[in-house]
């Protein structure tokens, strides 16, 4: 009997392990707090380590580098042997035209929304259960039609929604799940970070001098609507706690965002050209 307590004891503990990404993030570090805080031993990965005291185990781990990566996975078998979930939650925000920003900053927003997820991935799935699942952070922007100037984000996030997809198609064969989520407007540094992005643009752009000035006030405005990142979490311990995920959680959706994108293509880009010019 207490061979069986124990056995049962140890796959039980194991099944409780996740790996998160952009766990210093506000998205991120919301859902290590939750996830430990319900029982789950959290690995937290992110290139820096959270302020103060935070209840999980963090790794120091850059998603572009994979050699970091690397000798998080050697850790991260060693300790927890499997995984219960892959959550992703790396991931960074930009403001700039296209014809302006220059190429490796291009590049590399999209090594770190999109080639990030693909690498932690690749490199971890030999450590998930059977039956585990795997949970891409992407945007409300996503199945969106892009807007002015975040045109190198949303294509991350789009091209990231198309990878989720063939993921999903393909590991269901192996016995795993892959659901995304598409967060609007989050009270996180994003925000803040997004705004001094914007400022910075609207400084360095020699072409769009006027149009980023005025494309600031409608950011102001959906970014006003915000939900505080602790949503996110409970969100997060949902899904792993669901017997059958869903492919696509929205969470706090920006409506005139959605209108817009009802509107045939024309329609929007008179619109945009009418608010802007």
């Amino acid at each position: 009997m207490d061979l069986y307590f124990t056995f049962s004891y140890s796959v039980w503990h194991m099944s409780m392990n996740v790996l998160v990404t952009g766990a210093s993030g506000g998205m991120g570090l919301s859902v290590c707090r939750k996830l430990a805080e319900s029982g789950y031993t959290v690995y937290g990965l992110d290139i820096r380590q959270p302020e103060g005291p935070f209840p999980f185990r963090f790794i120091v781990a850059d998603v572009t580098d994979s050699i970091q990566l690397e000798a998080a996975f050697q850790t991260i078998k060693e300790e927890a042997i499997s995984l219960q979930a892959i959550l992703h939650f790396s991931g960074i925000y930009d403001f700039n035209s296209l014809v302006e920003i220059p190429e490796h900053e291009f590049v590399r927003v999209f090594d770190i929304n999109l080639f990030g997820v693909f690498r932690v991935n690749r490199l971890f799935l030999p450590l998930l259960e059977k039956q585990g699942r795997i949970i891409i952070t992407t945007s409300e922007l996503a199945p969106l039609d892009p807007l002015p100037f975040t045109g190198h984000y949303a294509a991350t996030k789009t091209a990231l929604e198309s990878y989720a997809y063939s993921l999903r198609m393909e590991v269901q064969l192996l016995g795993y799940s892959v659901s995304v989520i598409r967060p609007g407007a989050v009270q996180t540094d994003f925000l803040g970070v997004s705004t001094n992005k914007l400022e910075a643009f609207c400084r360095a752009t020699r072409l769009y001098t006027c149009n980023a000035a005025r494309f600031r006030t409608i950011v102001d405005k959906v970014e006003a609507k915000s939900i505080p990142p602790q949503k996110i979490g409970e969100l997060a311990l949902r899904i792993l706690r669901s017997k059958r995920s869903k492919y696509v959680y929205n969470i706090n959706r920006n409506p005139l965002l959605r209108l817009l994108n009802l509107l045939p293509h024309s329609w929007q880009t008179s619109i945009i050209r009418w608010i802007l010019h």
